[in-house]
């Protein structure tokens, strides 16, 4: 489903175009989901958690919030390299999927603000930035991850970790952590 919408957009596929590339069966189909919106439903929650636990895992090992953030977007940058039709579907495709998927990707930003505040809690000795400084870094890199992928660029994704790294510590820890951060992330 996410491949299909990915690479054809949510309007023009169907439950044929499921079936085509899966070979199953349409009574299969209908045994499992109630229609195509279930199914795309399923598939992003299904999706979504498989690439958290990869961010998680990828940043688990760093003792601070910029290394567990430099992991952690670093895993989801190449996740988007390697499967850019499923990263389309579930960052651009979702806005066609109706009011659902919608509460589904507030959802996903919610936990990636919530992440991105955890930063305040290091940042001491730094000047806090605005409370709403976590939800613009998430829907920062998200508006430019979101732009690139509905354009059609299908890679590169890995090569904005610094910038983003960038972009993301400047608020919390100013701008000699930013560029350390940057030029680290681009080693």
């Amino acid at each position: 489903m996410l491949e299909a919408v990915g690479s054809e957009g949510y309007e023009r596929t169907s439950v044929r175009t499921v079936l085509n590339r899966t070979g199953i069966y349409r009574q299969a189909f209908y045994d499992h989901f109630a229609d195509k919106e279930d199914c795309y439903l399923q598939a992003y929650d299904t999706a979504v958690a498989r690439v958290e636990t990869r961010v998680v895992a990828a940043g688990a090992g760093a003792p601070t919030w910029t290394g567990k953030l430099r992991g952690g977007l670093g895993a989801l940058l190449e996740f988007l390299d390697a499967e850019p039709d499923v990263g389309r579907a579930l960052i651009v495709e979702v806005h066609a999927a109706g009011p659902a998927a919608l509460a589904k990707r507030g959802a996903t930003m919610a936990r990636i603000n919530a992440f991105v505040e955890l930063a305040r809690a290091e940042a001491d000795g730094h000047s806090a930035p605005p409370p709403i400084a976590g939800e613009g870094v998430a829907a920062g890199v998200h508006a430019i991850v979101h732009s690139r992928l509905a354009a059609g660029n299908g890679d590169g994704f890995r090569e904005l970790l610094p910038e983003f790294m960038y972009f993301a510590v400047l608020p919390y820890f100013g701008a000699e952590l930013a560029g350390a951060e940057m030029h680290a992330a681009g080693a």
